[in-house]
C-alpha cells in the first residue's frame, strides 16, 4: 500500500473546509432522501433493532434487492444464497477483489477509475492494466484494441454509469466487454451504483444482463447515490452462489455485517421509492445542465455527461495544463472545490487536463459556484 496516501477526496474536503470554499469536488448531495424510507430507519432505532444483523444482511433486504434486480433488469437472483449486504459498495468491490483475485493476478479497470479499485487489487496482491477512456465527440469512450489479456488476467472492473468521466457505456461497447470476457474466461466486477442516474433517456443495462454473463459477473450497487443516502453505507452485491459464497468468506472478516435499521430503510426504498429517484432523476439532469452551462461561461470545455453526479471538464481553453494544481489553487482563486481528474490514471498526463465538478447540489448553490468561477480569471 507504499503508493496510497490520503484520498485527493480527504485534501480537497480538507482545503473546502479551511478556506470556507463551495465543495463541488466530493460527490454527496446536500439534500436527503425520501422522508418515509428516513422513519423506516428510525422506527427500526426505537422500536430496538439496534444489535447485530445476519452476516449476509436482514432478510427484507435481501428479498427487496432481489425483486429490484427482476424489475429493473430482468435478472432472477435468489436471495438466501445469491444476494449479499455489505458495508456500501466500496466494501462489496473490495470484498469481491480479495476473494477472487489471487497473487500475481491481473485485474483490468478503466481509467481514469475510482479510487478504491487500485487498492484492492494491492491489498489482493493482485496487478492492474489500465484501460484508458478518451473523450470521443465530446463523450468518454474506449478503443477495443486496448482491451488486452495476458496469461495472468483474471477479472475487470466495469463502473457504468461511471464515475468520474459521467459516460454510460453503450450496448455495443458492453457487448466488446463481455464478449472479452467469454474469450478470456474472466470475471466481470461491475459498479453499477449509479444505475438509476442517467439522462436524457440513455438507460443502464447492466453486464450481467448480455449472454453468458450472469454467472461470471459479480453485479455491485448501493443505496447511496439512487437514494441521497451515502452515509448510510449501504450496498450489496448479486451473483451465483459460488461466486457469493466466496465473497462472503472475506467480508465476513471486513464488517461482519451492516446496521439493520438502513437496511430496513433501503428495503423499503427498492419496494416503494423509485417514484422519488424518477423525480431526483430529472432534478439531476437539470442540475448538470445548469452547471455545464454556467462552466462553460467560465471558460473550461463541458465533455457529455450522461449517468452519475458529476461533469467533466478540459481546462486547456483557459490556458492551464495542470489540473492538479488547479484543484489546489481553486479553493482561495474562486472559493470553489473540484476535483483533479489526473489522480484517477496509472498514466497521468493523459488525464492532466481534466477536472470534475459535482453537481449534486442545489441549485442556489450550484450558482454561487457559477458566479465564483465567472468573476474570477483562472488562466
Amino acid at each position: 500500500m507504499r503508493e496510497f496516501g490520503p484520498t485527493i477526496f480527504a485534501e480537497m474536503t480538507g482545503l473546502a473546509v479551511k478556506t470556507g470554499a463551495i465543495n463541488l469536488g466530493q460527490g454527496f448531495p446536500d439534500e436527503d432522501g425520501p422522508a418515509a424510507m428516513l422513519n423506516v430507519a428510525t422506527e427500526a432505532i426505537l422500536s430496538g433493532r439496534n444489535q447485530y444483523a445476519p452476516g449476509i444482511g436482514v432478510p427484507e433486504l435481501r428479498q427487496a434487492i432481489s425483486e429490484h434486480a427482476k424489475e429493473t433488469q430482468g435478472l432472477s437472483y435468489d436471495p438466501d444464497t445469491e444476494v449479499l449486504v455489505t458495508v456500501g459498495a466500496t466494501e462489496a468491490i473490495a470484498a469481491a477483489v480479495l476473494a477472487l483475485v489471487e497473487p500475481g493476478d491481473e485485474v483490468i479497470v478503466f481509467e481514469p477509475y475510482y479510487d478504491s479499485y487500485p487498492a484492492a487489487i494491492a491489498l489482493a496482491g493482485g496487478t492492474r492494466r489500465a484501460v484508458p477512456l478518451r473523450p470521443v465527440d465530446g463523450r468518454f469512450t474506449f478503443d477495443p484494441a486496448d482491451l488486452r489479456a495476458g496469461p495472468n488476467t483474471r477479472a475487470i472492473i466495469v463502473n457504468s454509469p461511471h464515475n468520474p468521466t459521467g459516460t454510460v457505456f453503450t450496448p455495443a461497447e458492453l457487448e466488446t466487454i463481455a464478449a472479452f470476457c467469454r474469450d478470456h474466461d474472466l470475471i466481470a466486477i461491475t459498479d453499477e451504483v449509479y444505475e438509476h442516474l442517467t439522462f436524457d433517456g440513455v438507460p443502464h443495462v447492466s453486464l450481467a444482463t448480455l449472454p453468458g454473463m450472469r454467472e461470471r459477473t459479480v453485479r455491485v450497487s448501493s443505496a447511496g447515490k439512487s437514494f441521497s443516502v451515502t452515509g448510510w453505507k449501504t450496498g450489496w452485491i448479486c451473483s451465483t452462489p459460488e461466486l457469493v459464497t466466496a465473497v462472503t468468506a472475506v467480508k465476513q472478516f471486513l464488517t461482519f455485517t451492516s446496521a439493520v435499521p438502513w437496511q430496513l430503510g433501503v428495503a423499503h426504498a427498492l419496494r416503494h421509492e423509485l417514484g422519488w429517484v424518477n423525480d431526483l432523476r430529472g432534478s439531476l439532469e437539470a442540475k448538470r445542465d445548469r452547471l455545464s452551462a454556467g462552466l462553460a461561461e467560465a471558460g473550461f470545455e463541458v465533455l457529455k455527461t450522461a449517468g452519475t453526479y458529476f461533469v467533466q471538464t478540459d481546462i486547456r481553453p483557459l490556458g492551464l495544463t495542470d489540473g492538479l494544481d488547479l484543484a489546489r489553487r481553486l479553493p482561495e482563486l474562486a472559493g470553489v472545490v473540484a476535483i483533479p481528474t489526473q489522480v484517477f490514471y496509472d498514466h497521468a498526463e493523459t488525464g492532466r487536463h481534466y477536472v470534475r465538478f459535482a453537481f449534486c447540489k442545489r441549485d442556489e448553490v450550484i450558482d454561487e459556484a457559477v458566479g465564483r468561477l465567472t468573476s474570477r480569471r483562472l488562466g
